[in-house]
């Protein structure tokens, strides 16, 4: 029923100008649309609302997560804006916090600055 519709994401935050330095200036979305309840960023192709809430809950999963030819060269980019990747007891990660899954993708996680946390993967080659 719904395999030729877009598909829209959802985000909380507490602060629409925090979340917009964020989405919009540190990771480059492009907005597409800003009202007093959302932000709307164009992530590729697909909307990604960044929607103002009282109190964002922090799930303990990754909410968001992009694909990326070249894990190595992003987390670098990130890294010199700013942003901290996360590690995680019991994870197998290098010095760069990447794990590398079963199946061979490269993976790596950050949080917003409302502890909603994103993921990079980098699939395997081939």
């Amino acid at each position: 029923m719904l395999e030729r519709a877009d598909l829209v994401a959802f985000v909380p935050c507490g602060d629409l100008e925090v979340s917009g330095r964020f989405y919009g200036e540190l990771l480059g979305l492009r907005l597409l649309e800003a009202s007093e309840f959302a932000n709307a960023y164009d992530a590729n192709g697909t909307q990604l609302r960044v929607t103002l809430v009282d109190r964002p809950a922090r799930a303990p999963y990754t909410v968001l997560g992009w694909r990326v030819a070249d894990l190595t060269a992003t987390l670098r980019a990130l890294r010199a804006a700013g942003v901290e990747f996360k590690r995680y007891d019991g994870m197998n990660q290098d010095a760069d916090c990447v794990w590398t899954a079963p199946g061979g993708s490269r993976i790596a996680w950050f949080a917003d600055p409302y502890g909603n946390v994103i993921s990079l993967q980098q699939p395997p080659a081939g």
